[in-house]
């Protein structure tokens, strides 16, 4: 298997020929985020069989992206998603999606995908009428792959997720505040110590900041990546973690 990060919780997960892309979000700019590390993602990284969409908020759910997208890639997303997609984009990327909800499985290509729950908030907005379940994903095939989405521990993680080779898993965000239904770097190596994995992508940290907020909690930023790469070695130190730069690729053998 080849995973490779493109920035935030953008990957491309490559396994028996077939090619999942997650969250994408292809632009510099999302609302008032700008990327402030590496380029948007290569052309070549809107080549698809299938996207894979954890839940509806704006950079996760990128509208604009999924134009960009494959026009033959199929869209997996979360029940409800299709009628904002088609009030945004209309019926050409609204007939793709797939709805699902956690227990639900799709099969793409060579590959069998269950959606799993994930603890965060499941609507566009706070205030928006569109929402629907939150989900990671678990891609069964050899090595096995749980993609978190966004999402803080829960009781019955370990079942639903896990056991797999590879967690791709969110251990930061975007701005100098993390909220309610996320993981920080500690408790990200607890989740994957949890669903068994051996190896670990962190993801979901270190590509946008707001706007004008350069010099608010810098810190914030870039060390979520290695904060978690440390706490996985004094949890388990028998977990790989590979630790990417946005446009960088790894080999996970089963």
């Amino acid at each position: 298997m080849r995973i490779t990060w493109w920035g935030h919780a953008t990957t491309t997960i490559e396994a028996d020929g077939t090619r999942l892309l997650t969250d994408p979000v292809l632009t510099s700019r999302i609302a008032h985020l700008r990327r402030r590390r590496g380029p948007a993602p290569l052309p070549g990284a809107s080549r698809c069989d299938a996207v894979l969409v954890s839940h509806m908020h704006s950079d996760h759910l990128h509208l604009p992206s999924l134009a960009l997208v494959a026009p033959d890639a199929a869209l997996v997303v979360p029940r409800g998603s299709a009628k904002l997609i088609h009030q945004d984009q209309g019926a050409a990327l609204s007939d793709r999606c797939i709805e699902v909800a956690p227990g639900n499985q799709v099969r793409i290509g060579s590959l069998d995908i269950t959606a799993v729950t994930a603890h965060h908030d499941g609507r566009r907005l706070p205030w928006s009428s569109y929402a629907g379940p939150a989900l990671g994903y678990r891609v069964d095939t050899s090595p096995s792959v749980w993609f978190a989405g966004d999402t803080d521990l829960f009781d019955g993680l370990a079942a639903e997720a896990g056991p797999v080779d590879l967690a791709v898993v969110p251990v930061g965000g975007w701005g100098p505040s993390l909220g309610e239904g996320h993981l920080d770097p500690v408790r990200a190596a607890d989740a994957v110590q949890r669903v068994g994995a051996t190896t670990a992508v962190p993801v979901h940290f270190g590509t946008f900041w707001p706007i004008g907020c350069d010099w608010l909690k810098p810190e914030l930023f870039l060390p979520p990546g290695e904060r978690f790469k440390t706490a996985m070695a004094e949890l388990d130190p028998a977990v790989n973690v590979e630790l990417l730069v946005p446009g960088e690729s790894t080999e996970v053998r089963g």
